[in-house]
């Protein structure tokens, strides 16, 4: 039964490890689409405004379809969606196809992640979710790097579209899962029947919303997602160009500071998952959310590369460290029949609104200076912590209810 386990845990990790690689392939190749297309910035930029519509809408989808037929069976409809798509961009010659595809690219992305998740919930321990959720959002940080890694190869050599045809890795993970991972192996691994289609227990999102307090919690979660989005995207796309102009750094540098960072984030991910594990997630998230607030701020003062390095991994780890946290905590405080859908619809919305920090973030530099930039991040920052302390999902009490051993 062990074993059953680990091949369901390492599917799902590796399934949202390829989620990654593959949506960073449009970071990384926008300006050489740019340049070969003659698109403005504005169109662009839409890509990926688009892309999480398609996430926001695919979470939805699939994520009550998963709760309803089964969450193997979508898992590998989700992975089969975004891998097609992707490497379908290969063919692609103008922007309508383009935006069509990244939509469909959305779709399979936004319906995986709280499928894979969900996965990891039914064979996981209660106490020991947030270091299993770590180790999915470090997979996914191994993707960023990855692509990376594919891109400086593959763009100079060969152009953008040949680095999507990367997007058919994933179909590798399908042909595994299919083969080696049965709804069989994970009803073996599970202490109660692995059951589809439960009439009693028909998945509803109204279930997220059925009383004042659930609907409090879920809005609650949904705002701190749009935070914790919005300061991913804030860090990735921005700081390396206003670090660039501060400090005058070149390229390169700027790819060692986003190393550097990524490294902070892969770490934070698997501290916070073991204190949120050893310390429930009111105290992990409070300390978390306050030293985010701190750290931004404390960033614009950065003047020298090696300040930047630092800087740029301690931001990261606190910063981005919390991301590992969502999929635990939204798992613990919904029953297990809604997972995906909770897990799709918490994360999923605060992509689809978060992205947009990118738009406010870039609106505020034309209009004043970093300083201000960073104290918009900071302030993001301390409304989640309050948002935080009002759910009471997070108290001490309710979490040592459902884990039944965590240490405070």
């Amino acid at each position: 039964m062990e074993k059953n386990k680990i091949l369901v845990q390492r599917a799902a990790i590796i399934g949202s490890g390829t989620d990654d690689l593959t949506n960073m392939f449009l970071s990384l190749s926008l300006s050489s689409i740019i340049i070969d297309l003659g698109i403005s910035n504005t169109q662009a930029g839409s890509i990926s405004t688009i892309t999480n519509f398609g996430m926001l809408l695919g979470g939805l989808i699939f994520g009550y379809l998963a709760d309803r037929y089964g969450t193997l069976k979508l898992f590998k409809i989700t992975l089969l969606l975004f891998s097609l798509a992707t490497a379908s961009m290969f063919f692609a010659t103008n922007m309508t196809t383009i935006y069509a595809l990244r939509f469909l690219a959305g779709i399979g992305t936004g319906g995986e992640y709280g499928i894979a998740i969900s996965l990891l919930a039914k064979v996981t321990p209660a106490s020991k979710m947030g270091k299993m959720s770590a180790y999915n959002g470090v997979a996914g940080m191994v993707g960023n790097i990855l692509a990376a890694l594919f891109a400086s190869i593959i763009l100079p050599l060969l152009g953008w579209n040949y680095l999507f045809l990367l997007g058919l890795l994933p179909l590798l993970i399908v042909a595994w899962v299919h083969f080696k991972v049965t709804d069989e192996v994970l009803e073996q691994s599970l202490e109660t029947p692995f059951e589809v289609n439960r009439n009693e227990e028909k998945p509803s999102y109204k279930e997220l919303f059925k009383t004042p307090q659930l609907t409090r919690q879920t809005l609650g979660l949904m705002f701190m997602a749009v935070v914790q989005i919005g300061g991913y995207f804030g860090l990735m796309n921005w700081l390396p160009q206003i670090m660039q102009q501060n400090l005058g750094l070149s390229v390169s540098g700027s790819s060692l500071w986003m190393i550097a960072t990524i490294l902070g984030m892969s770490l934070g991910m698997i501290v916070f998952g073991r204190t949120l594990d050893n310390f429930g997630p009111r105290i992990s998230y409070g300390v978390f959310l306050l030293a985010s607030a701190s750290a931004v701020f404390l960033f614009a003062l950065v003047k020298n590369e090696f300040a930047m390095l630092l800087g740029g991994a301690m931001v990261g780890f606190f910063v981005n460290g919390m991301f590992a946290g969502y999929g635990a905590i939204v798992s613990k405080l919904y029953p297990k029949h809604i997972h995906s859908m909770a897990n799709n619809l918490v994360i999923n919305v605060g992509r689809a609104v978060g992205g947009f920090s990118s738009i406010i973030i870039g609106f505020l530099m034309d209009i004043s200076n970093v300083t201000t930039v960073m104290a918009y991040l900071s302030l993001t920052y301390l409304a989640s912590f309050v948002v935080m302390m009002t759910i009471k999902g997070f108290a001490k009490e309710h979490y040592q209810e459902i884990t039944g051993n965590v240490k405070i």
